[in-house]
């Protein structure tokens, strides 16, 4: 499950902190989407860690008061990698 201190490395994991940053703000799809001018299936593509384009993207981060920082990717933790094979694993059950 997502958690905030971790980097976000791959699509999945983004639509993950965007839901759970809309969850805890206990924001509506339907009110993000009326504030981004985006529709409701694009907020919930960009949870499920489908693609979106750049704007669609930014465009619901204003709409939620959020916003993007850039830095260097460096290793991944050992956690990150057990819960990357884990997913793997449970994928291919």
């Amino acid at each position: 499950m997502w958690r905030m201190k971790d980097k976000i490395r791959l699509p999945v994991e983004l639509g993950e902190a965007i839901r759970a940053e809309r969850k805890s703000a206990q924001l509506k799809a339907t009110d993000i989407a009326i504030r981004s001018g985006r529709a409701r299936n694009v907020l919930y593509r960009l949870e499920r860690g489908e693609d979106i384009t750049v704007g669609s993207l930014m465009d619901i981060l204003r709409a939620m008061d959020l916003t993007i920082r850039l830095e260097r990717l460096g290793m991944p933790t050992l956690d990150e990698v057990q819960r990357r094979f884990a997913q793997d694993e449970d994928d291919a059950a």
